[in-house]
Order: structure tokens, then C-alpha cells, then sequence
């Protein structure tokens, strides 16, 4: 699966490697001495942090070696560096522990790094001379916000505690303290943090710290959002260049109506304006144009067709919420009078069609999404290197049983369907779901991205998520779960969103303005409590809690961040990488014969071949990011692992993945010639844009879910290298331009700009931007066929550190 996986090992690996503690590696210089002459002590003869180490002794060592280092100090032994804690307006420090081991996983070893782990209102954070960080002088990807070693509270998932090697779920009152910390975090990072040389009282605060302020439940007005926009409403900043479309009021509903042709069958209408009808809907929206307002008031806003978006054939997407379910009979009659006159309005054959898609009985539950991503995520939540090792193994099986990866080719089926309707068939579409809030906000959006150029475009893209899931009235506070309050409630619908996106991004990448990496820090910025997008049940909540906030302050209302003013998080430079240097515009024909050239250029650079070294890790990587359809090569007779391969191959083709392979036979007639029609054409990536979705197709988030793990980078290699050739021969081409311009004196076509940071990737990792925060190992990665080349295992065991010319394996 991965990229350093049974297909890549490390030159010198032999097989899972034991952990190390060393804890003298960057304990204060005094304790690092009493580690080292500890350590020499109790184990005589072996080498440690800064010393090279013998390869045969690290493999011969046992899962249960387990160094631990006692490091003896005192108050005038201990010289710990101090490192300014940084506070956001707003930000309180809460409680505090000094002496905190935290650990860096390195390939096979831990180091551990001294500093101060603290606890403020909106974050943890470790403050220590952190050995990994990159020199000062080579470019980073930081967030200006949440540091490397920071974690907001909203971003703790699980928290562990080690008792006597015995690893369990810390919460509530403890009666003892753990002498190990471990945080999962929702956005996958692992930190683990070593308090055996840490004073007892300031463990108890630390830790009783950590947990109330992270699993207790809260209320709404506590959230830092709210201390944040009070102390900083005078330094807000605002970017001029961002143009989203926030759909707050008339005016935005209007234009989007007249971009998309929709203002000929439907109205904006300000019914709701002050949440009078409705609190679950905005204060202002779309419905069909013969649809009394009256009738809004009805239901309070239930079982009334609100309208999405508007097909250049005239075709429609509309969403319903239910009716509320009655046991009266008297009550269910009326219901099914005031539903059949709605259903009248919209549908009116010859010319206008509904097919009606119920998506709370004939899709997807809740409950599989929950239950799908919590297997899921635990594939990536890596506490060290000798469970990566072990679940390697057994990674597929793993991963099927998720069925992460299933649901995400259901839904883009369902987006499919729905487009195949409206697209060839001229059919309306009316989404039905109990609130209208969690699935119509995916599909709808899925749709609209497939059907709609404009909605891949940044600026799009932000409008979209705006309009379906902020106004939408998509449950943001209660799916992140960010009061603590209901961990049944906690879905990741919006994170499945994004990771539909991704697949198609990954499959259409000149089709779309932004990047993977902007996908990513996207699913970042659920958890970053300055922002207002993600922390609201609707648009009513907000205001509500706003005005509230506003009297308080002189009659001043909050001014509220949201999370598309990108220039909070990031530098100009660090936003480059948001943006796909290699996004195909529309051509603009009336500019002439020279703006139609270069738009052909870009489009002969998508199909760039790089380099055959650089092609064949990038193809073995996303081999192993997807569960495969079919066995492409046998595998090989000598292998460090050859019965676990053996059966882990028949478990993959055997009945377990049939759905995947046959998924594309359960596919209707219509449906199918749809889908096969399209894929058969060359790609317009300023129309009808559909994802392949067979098994295979559909492939894991390697940028988001994988980026912390060290071992699963590939140095040099992946998509970042041909990313960077692509952008070099770009540059040529412009160059070459530039000079047939100068010959017809004509004017000299700008020159495209990539980002900097790829320009020389011969030591960036595949998982970049993020895993470039980390020193990579100098160790190469091989294809698993490489090793005959090298000898057998007992060899590479007894070889010395030595430098190994790989050209031509």
C-alpha cells in the first residue's frame, strides 16, 4: 500500500526493527551525561544517539529490547533552553509542565527532544529545540496560526495514557497518573510525550489539564471562536483579492440565479429574513417560481423543493427536507395534500419532469459513515515504527474491511446518476433527506462540481461550500463534534466530501484551480477555532450568538474570520502552493490564434512522461494507495515474506473485494452507456467532468491521511518529481514562445509561475508539502524486485554503512 511498504524496503531493512528510547539524545547536557554512563552500565558494549550503530545488533534485537535510559538531573544540571510561548489575541495560559520528553520517531529509533508541554484555551503546544526543524535559510509550508508542535483543543481525538507498558483511554478523574502521554489527533498526527522526569504535581495539572479542556463537554460560548473575534475585532484581516460569494444576502442569490440560466423558472425569496419561518434555513434562498411564499410558512420550511442548481439544458437540482413523521391520520392527510401540491409545481410533464432521489432510505446511513471511517482512520494513527511494520502485512485487508473506500465510490456513483439524469435525460432531480443538511449538501455538491466548470475554479469551489453546506445548514458544530457533547453525532460528512473531491482531482488535474494541498489544509481548518465557517449548526446559530456577543461590546458585532481569507494561515509564498500551476483556462477565442496555441501547450504538458525511474515509484505508489482489480505480475519467488504475500494475495482476489471488481456490472443500462459514452471521449475539462469509480480507480488520500508517517514518503519521487518536470518543460515552452513572439514583434507571452519550493524536488518527499517539516532519511526506497539485485537478507545484515550506486536496479 504504502509507499515504503513490503514493495519499497529501506536499503539495510531486514525485518520490523525494535524500538529505542533514547532519551539522552537531546535530554540538558547534564542529563545527558548520567544517561550515557546509565546506559553503558546496565548495557555494555552498545552504541547510542550520535554514535553509528551496528546493523547485525539492531536486527537481532527482539520486539521486547526495550532500552530505557533513567536520566538522573538536578535543578543546576538542567539548562533548558526557553522558547516563547506565542499567544493569539484572546489566548489564556491555562496550566503548564516543564521537563517533557517528547518523542521524534526517526526510521527504526525514537529521540527524544526537552521542552515545556503547556495547555492554553485554544491549543496544546510543546516548546522545545526541536532537532528535526528545517534550517532557517530553506523554505517551509508553515501555518502562520497552529505551529508544528501546537494542536488546537478541537483538534484531540483519543488520549492514552502508558501504565507499566499498558496503554489505555485516559478521560474523566484519574487516580493515576500515566507516566507516557499519548494524543491522537483528528487530523492524524500521533504525539506522544515522555513525563517520567516530569515533577509529580505538575503531571497531575498537565494531564488533568489536557483532559477536561479536551473531553469534557462545552458550551457554545465558551469556544474560543468568541474570546479570539472580542480581543482581536480591531486587527481582523481581510483580502482584497477574495471574492467569494458568502450567500448572506438577496443579492448573492440573485447573481447566482443569473449565472446559471435559473432566474427563468425560480425566485430568490427573503421569507425567512430574521429566521421567522425557520431557524434550520437561511435567511434567504430559492424556490420555484408558482410556489406560493405561504407555503413556506407551512411546515417551517419542511417538504418545500429548495433549489440548488440550474443546468444549461434547464434541468434543475432541488433539495427537500421531510416532513415531520406523524401518527395522526388527520395530520398524515394533510401532509399528503400539501405534498402533492408541491410536487405539481415541479412536476409538469412535458416539460419539466422530477425524478425524486431519497437519500435517508435508499443510500447511504450515518451510522456507515461513522463506523466506516473510525476502522479508517486507525490505518494511519501510527504510534511507531514497528506497528507501521506489522500492520503493513495486512494492509489491504485492512483497508477493505474500512470500507472507506467503498462509500466514497457510492457516493460519486450517486453524483453519477444524478448527473446522467439531468445531463441526458433533462430531468429534474429533488433530493430528499430527513433535514436536507448532511447528504443532499454531498451529492448536491458533487453534482455541481461534475456539471459546473466554474465551482473547480478556488473561488467556485469556496462559493459552493458556502452556498450547500454553510448556508445549507449542514450541522458543522455537532458532526466535528466540537462541544464534546454527542459522540453519536459526530459524522464525517464534510470530510468525505473532500475526499470525493480529491479523487477527482487526482484523476482531472488540469481541471481544477486548486491543489490537493489546498484540499488538505482545508480538512485542517475544521479544527482551528478562529474561524467561524465550521463552527456553526446554521446560519441562524451564528447570527444569534453573534448579536448576543455584539451587545456586550458597545452594541459592536463580532467581526467573525472565515476560513477563505487564506492570507490568515498562510504567506503569499506558502499560497502558491494552493494554486495548480498547471490548470487549464478557458481559451478566449477573440484573443486570437496565439492564446489558442499556448492553451494546446498546456495540454501536451499533461501528458508529459518523466523520467522511467521516476514513473515506475510514482505507479508502484499508487498501486499500493487502492485495492487492485486484478493480479498484474506474479509475485516473486524469493521474498522476505513469501507465505504472508501468498495469502494476502488470494485474500485479494478471493470473494471479500467481488464488489469492488463487479461494481461496475450492477450499474444501470442507461447509467452505463452514460458513463462508458463519456469516458470514451477525450476529456473537455471545461464541461462534464466524471471520475472513473471502479475499484481500483478509487484510491486512498495519500497527502492527508499518510503525510506524518515517516516511512510511507517517497524521497524525491511521486507525484512532487513529475510535478516538477511538468512545470520545467511548461517553462521551456513559454521560453520558446517568447521568442517566436520577439521574431513578429509581438508582445511576449507572461512566463508561468510554479511555485518555488518545486523547483529543485531531488530531496522533497511525495508526501510535500507537509512531510518537508521533517528530516527525510538518507536511506533509499527500492521495489521489493530490487533486492535479488542486492543479495540475500543475511548479507545486507552484515553490511557496513557504506554508500550503494542504485542507478541500475
Amino acid at each position: 500500500m504504502r509507499a515504503a511498504s513490503r514493495r519499497s524496503r529501506p536499503w539495510g531493512w531486514a525485518e520490523p526493527q525494535p524500538l529505542v528510547l533514547v532519551a539522552a539524545a537531546a535530554a540538558p547536557a547534564g542529563a545527558r551525561a548520567a544517561a550515557s554512563a546509565s546506559a553503558r552500565r546496565c548495557f555494555p558494549g552498545r552504541r547510542y544517539a550520535g554514535e553509528r550503530s551496528s546493523r547485525r545488533w539492531r536486527r537481532h534485537q527482539g520486539p521486547q529490547a526495550l532500552l530505557r535510559v533513567e536520566i538522573h538531573t538536578n535543578e543546576k544540571e538542567v539548562t533548558e533552553k526557553e522558547v516563547t510561548l506565542h499567544l493569539l489575541p484572546g489566548e489564556q495560559l491555562l496550566c503548564e509542565a516543564s521537563t517533557v520528553l517528547k518523542y521524534v520517531q526517526e526510521d527504526s529509533c525514537q529521540h527524544g527532544v526537552y521542552g515545556r508541554l503547556v495547555c492554553t484555551d485554544f491549543k496544546i503546544a510543546f516548546l522545545g529545540d526541536d532537532e528535526s526543524a528545517l534550517d532557517n535559510d530553506e523554505t517551509q509550508f508553515k501555518n502562520k496560526v497552529i505551529g508544528e508542535n501546537d494542536i488546537t483543543l478541537h483538534c484531540v481525538d483519543q488520549i492514552y495514557g502508558v501504565f507499566d507498558e499498558k496503554k489505555k483511554t485516559l478521560f474523566g478523574q484519574l487516580k493515576k497518573y500515566p507516566e507516557k502521554l499519548i494524543i491522537h489527533c483528528k487530523d492524524l498526527r500521533v504525539f506522544q510525550f515522555c513525563l517520567r522526569y516530569t515533577k509529580e504535581e505538575e503531571v497531575k495539572r498537565i494531564v488533568s489539564g489536557i483532559i477536561h479542556h479536551t473531553q469534557a463537554p462545552k458550551l457554545l460560548k465558551r469556544l474560543f471562536l468568541f474570546s479570539y473575534a472580542t480581543a482581536a475585532q480591531n486587527n481582523t484581516v481581510t483580502d482584497p483579492k477574495n471574492h467569494t460569494v458568502m450567500f448572506d444576502t438577496l443579492k448573492d442569490w440573485c447573481w447566482e440565479l443569473e449565472r446559471t440560466k435559473g432566474n427563468m423558472k425560480y425566485k430568490a425569496v427573503s421569507v425567512n429574513e430574521g429566521y421567522k419561518v425557520c431557524e434550520r434555513l437561511p435567511a434567504y434562498f430559492v424556490v420555484p417560481t408558482p410556489l406560493p411564499e405561504e407555503n413556506v410558512q407551512r411546515f417551517q420550511g419542511h417538504g418545500i423543493p429548495i433549489w440548488c442548481w440550474s443546468c444549461h439544458n434547464g434541468s434543475a437540482l432541488l433539495k427537500m427536507s421531510a416532513l415531520p413523521k406523524e401518527q395522526d391520520d388527520g395530520i398524515l392527510q394533510i401532509q399528503k395534500s400539501f405534498l402533492d401540491g408541491i410536487y405539481k409545481t415541479i412536476h409538469r410533464p412535458p416539460y419539466e419532469v422530477v425524478k425524486t432521489e431519497d437519500l435517508s432510505s435508499n443510500f447511504l446511513s450515518l451510522q456507515e459513515i461513522q463506523t466506516a471511517y473510525s476502522k479508517f482512520k486507525q490505518l494511519f494513527l501510527i504510534d511507531n515504527s514497528t506497528e507501521f511494520w506489522d500492520t503493513d502485512i495486512k494492509w489491504f485487508s485492512l483497508l477493505e474491511s474500512s470500507s472507506w473506500l467503498d462509500i466514497i465510490r457510492r457516493c460519486l456513483k450517486k453524483a453519477i446518476e444524478i448527473t446522467e439524469c439531468m445531463e441526458a435525460q433533462n430531468m429534474n432531480v429533488l433530493l430528499l433527506e430527513e433535514n436536507a443538511s448532511d447528504l443532499c449538501c454531498l451529492i448536491s455538491s458533487l453534482v455541481q462540481l461534475m456539471m459546473d466548470p466554474h465551482c473547480r475554479t478556488r473561488i467556485g469551489f469556496q462559493s459552493l461550500i458556502q452556498k450547500e453546506w454553510v448556508m445549507g445548514g449542514h450541522c458543522f458544530l455537532d458532526r466535528c463534534n466540537h462541544l464534546r457533547q454527542n459522540d453519536k453525532e459526530e459524522v464525517p460528512v464534510f470530510l468525505l466530501f473532500l475526499d470525493c473531491v480529491w479523487q477527482l482531482v487526482h484523476q482531472h488535474p488540469p481541471a481544477f484551480e486548486f491543489t490537493e494541498t489546498y484540499l488538505t489544509v482545508l480538512s485542517d481548518s475544521l479544527y482551528i477555532p478562529i474561524f467561524s465557517t465550521f463552527f456553526f449548526n446554521s446560519p441562524h446559530q451564528k447570527d444569534t450568538n453573534m448579536g448576543r456577543e455584539g451587545q456586550d461590546t458597545q452594541s459592536k458585532p463580532l467581526n467573525l474570520l472565515t476560513v477563505w481569507d487564506w492570507s490568515v494561515q498562510f504567506e503569499p509564498k506558502a499560497q502558491t502552493l494552493l494554486k495548480n500551476p498547471l490548470y487549464v483556462e478557458k481559451p478566449k477565442l477573440d484573443k486570437g490564434q496565439r492564446k489558442g496555441m499556448r492553451f494546446k501547450l498546456c495540454l501536451q504538458a499533461q501528458n508529459f512522461s518523466p523520467t522511467e525511474s521516476t514513473k515506475e515509484r510514482a505507479v508502484m505508489h499508487q498501486r499500493q494507495l487502492s485495492l487492485p482489480l486484478t493480479q498484474s505480475k506474479s509475485s516473486p519467488k524469493r521474498g522476505f515474506f513469501r507465505e504472508e504475500t501468498d495469502h494476502l494475495i488470494k485474500n485479494l482476489l478471493g470473494k471479500r473485494i467481488s464488489k469492488l471488481i463487479n461494481s461496475s456490472d450492477e450499474l444501470q443500462d442507461n447509467f452505463r452507456e452514460f458513463y462508458d459514452s463519456w469516458h470514451s471521449k477525450s476529456t473537455d475539462y471545461h464541461g462534464l467532468l466524471l471520475p472513473h469509480i471502479e475499484g481500483p480507480e478509487i484510491k486512498v488520500w495519500a497527502q492527508r491521511y499518510l503525510r506524518w508517517i515517516p516511512e510511507a514518503q517517497i524521497l524525491g519521487g511521486g507525484q512532487v518529481a513529475t510535478m516538477s518536470k511538468l512545470l520545467e518543460m511548461m517553462e521551456e515552452v513559454q521560453s520558446l514562445q517568447e521568442k517566436i513572439d520577439e521574431r513578429h514583434h509581438s508582445q511576449q507571452a507572461p512566463q508561468a509561475e510554479g511555485p518555488c519550493l518545486l523547483r529543485n524536488s531531488a530531496r522533497l518527499s511525495s508526501l510535500f508539502p507537509f512531510a518537508l517539516l521533517q528530516r527525510h532519511s538518507s536511506k533509499p526506497v527500492l521495489p521489493t524486485s530490487g533486492w535479488k539485485a542486492l543479495g540475500d537478507e543475511d548479507d545486507l545484515a552484515k553490511r557496513e554503512d557504506e554508500f550503494v550506486d542504485l542507478g541500475d536496479v
